[in-house]
Order: C-alpha cells, then sequence, then structure tokens
C-alpha cells in the first residue's frame, strides 16, 4: 500500500507534469500507478484519508462458521487424543471416524484465533555438492534406508545405539534393534533378520540399503552379509546428512516425542522399551504427513487404497451437503504411487513414473 504522504507527492507531481503538457497517463505510469488510481485517490478522498483498507469493515460470510461449530472444532482440537496434533493430522484421523467438522485451514483459523499455534522448526542454508544417487521405489520392499543414532542415558558421556531400518515406499519401520555398543555386527544382524521377516528371499528383485558412509555400515562384515542376501548396497556422499533425509527425519520425530526422556534411559532395557513403544505408534497410529496422513503399516499391506477412497467419498458428501464452503474441488486423497530418494536426477524418476503407468496399464 502507499502510504498518504506518498500519494500527495506523486498526485502533485502528476498535476504538474499534465499542466506542462505531458499526457496523463504516461505521467501516471512514470510515477508507478494508473489512471484509474489517481481518478480514484480523487473521487474517493484517497488524498486526504489515505488507504481505508486496513480499517475497511468486512462482512462475515454467510457460509463461515457458526460461533457453535467454532465451538465444537475448539473442543475437538483440545481432546487429549488431539492435544499434541495439528490440523493436519486431526482432520483425517476424524474423517477415518466418519465425521467432518471443518476443513484443515478452518481448523487453523480457528485454533490462530485462540492462540493454539505455533511452528516450531530449525534448518540450515543449502550448500552446493554433487548430485546424489536417485533412487526411485514402486511399491514396499523396493528401497530401504537405514541409519544409526545415539540415545542419551542419565550417565554424561554413555550412549545406547538404536540401529534402524526404513522402508521408504510405505514409511515402515521393518527393522529396529538398541544396543550398549556401536559395532558391524549388530548392523548386519539387524538386516539378516529384517531381510527374513519382509520374505526378500522369495523376492526375485531385492531391495536397496541406502544408509550414510558411517564406518558401521560399510564394515566387511556388513558387506559380506549384504552380499549373502542379494541386497544392493547404497551410500550417501560425504558430510550430507541430506542423502539420507528419510531416516533422519524419523530420528527428529522420535526425540521430539513427548514419552522421549530428557534425561536419558536409566538402562538398556528402558531404552529398548521405549524403542518397542515408538515403532509400534509411528507404524500402526501415526498417520504420516508424506503418504496421506495414512499409517505407514497401512500403506505397507496396501490397506491405504481403501481408506483413502473413503476420505474422498466423506468430502464429497461434505461439499454436497453445503457446497457454498468449496470454492473449488475437494481435498486430494489420492495414493502417491512413486517415492524419490534424493530425486534430483530426473530422468531416473520420469523413467520409473512411465513403468509404473504402463504396469498400471496392462492390469
Amino acid at each position: 500500500m502507499i502510504s498518504l504522504e506518498d500519494r500527495t507527492v506523486r498526485a502533485q507531481d502528476i498535476d504538474n507534469a499534465h499542466r506542462a503538457g505531458a499526457r496523463l497517463e504516461l505521467a501516471c505510469a512514470e510515477a508507478g500507478i494508473t489512471v484509474r488510481t489517481l481518478q480514484r485517490w480523487k473521487a474517493h478522498g484517497g488524498l486526504s484519508a489515505g488507504d481505508r483498507r486496513p480499517t475497511a469493515v468486512r462482512p462475515t460470510p454467510a457460509h463461515a462458521l457458526t460461533a457453535q461449530e467454532r465451538e465444537a472444532v475448539l473442543h475437538v482440537a483440545n481432546e487429549p487424543r488431539f492435544a499434541d496434533m495439528p490440523p493436519a493430522r486431526i482432520v483425517p484421523a476424524l474423517a477415518d471416524e466418519g465425521v467432518f467438522l471443518a476443513s484443515e485451514s478452518s481448523f487453523q483459523r480457528v485454533l490462530r484465533a485462540h492462540g493454539q499455534t505455533r511452528h516450531r522448526g530449525r534448518a540450515k542454508a543449502p550448500r552446493a555438492s554433487r548430485p546424489p544417487t536417485t533412487h526411485v521405489a514402486t511399491a514396499s520392499r523396493q528401497l530401504w534406508s537405514w541409519d544409526m543414532t545415539y540415545l542419551p542415558t542419565e550417565v554424561l558421556g554413555r550412549w545406547f545405539y538404536l540401529y534402524l531400518i526404513l522402508d521408504v515406499f510405505s514409511r515402515k519401520i521393518v527393522g529396529f534393534e538398541v544396543h550398549d555398543t556401536d559395532d558391524s555386527v549388530h548392523a548386519a544382524h539387524l538386516v539378516k533378520r529384517t531381510a527374513l521377516a519382509e520374505g526378500i528371499h522369495a523376492m526375485t528383485a531385492k531391495p536397496v540399503l541406502h544408509g550414510d558412509n558411517g564406518s558401521t555400515f560399510k564394515a566387511t562384515t556388513v558387506l559380506a552379509m549384504l552380499h549373502w542376501l542379494r541386497i544392493k548396497p547404497s551410500y550417501s556422499r560425504p558430510r550430507v546428512s541430506d542423502d539420507n533425509a528419510f531416516v533422519e527425519s524419523l530420528f527428529r520425530t522420535a526425540k521430539y516425542r513427548p514419552e522421549f526422556p530428557a534425561k536419558g534411559f536409566v538402562d538398556l532395557e528402558a531404552a529398548r522399551a521405549w524403542a518397542q513403544r515408538f515403532v509400534h505408534w509411528y507404524n500402526h497410529e501415526h498417520r504420516h504427513s508424506g503418504i496421506r496422513y495414512v499409517s505407514p503399516a497401512e500403506r505397507h499391506d496396501g490397506r491405504d487404497h481403501d481408506i483413502l477412497a473413503q476420505r474422498h467419498d466423506l468430502y464429497l458428501q461434505a461439499r454436497e451437503r453445503n457446497p457454498r464452503r468449496w470454492s473449488r474441488h475437494t481435498r486430494d486423497w489420492s495414493r502417491i504411487d512413486v517415492v524419490t530418494l534424493n530425486p534430483e536426477r530426473e530422468p531416473t524418476v520420469t523413467a520409473a513414473a512411465l513403468v509404473l503407468d504402463k504396469t498400471q496399464l496392462v492390469a
């Protein structure tokens, strides 16, 4: 918006130029406004009162939420089960129960009006580096990602070690172990146990296992086990944690959970018990934002097709009941069929998408 002082100066300069023989349209263009804007300023007191838009009284839309509906939204958002969830997870959870109170943006507006929204996050400026290896998954058990993270103890300087394997397509944690030492033997045992649990031995196409450049995951013991299982290893670039973003994001989620002990774990059994509870919550209860807010277990087993279709039907029914609240189409509940790890190499991603389309056409 242009301030009142700037409006007055520009209008005077335009009038002076126009009286001197300049064309009004060109004088206005030189001042950065149109002739219609100048006319509006002069006709509606814009040169004496300034811009009235900030103080304008705007009527409430006829299709806005009623006071009772806003109260219901606030009440549901403050239920104990939703107390630690953002609207992006509350709305899909209600949809699975056959309940539609308001859209995600309406939830956000109501919570913002009551001071119950807050953004928390940290980010670092990106730095230039060579393109990483791109991997594409179109189904479960095609692409795994693994890593190890430190779990603090009550003894300063002592750590437990959480080894974890994530299915990139479904986001399901398919294998994990907690130990009191960092050893390649633990990593080799974990990948063997996970491969047996997921039935990799019966699959013609073995998964790719992506990890960082840590010595634990590049040890001879681990490489020999991967060779025996016929699993192809893949590694991140040195000192670039973003190449293994799915697991890094998962570790961040784990350590910001309310159940994570702020003062560290008492002993190894306590750490293993916490890991067991977290993995169960993450796989079966957590609605993941990267897979249309279904649980990783539901996507891993293919149950997300029916869940997303049910949500789509529910939203269509809600739009039919009150079409004035929907300016365009309903929320996109279509399934995400292609997941990429480090999708910088477009030809690789495009080729995988074409293969998926041909497979669907044949089916």
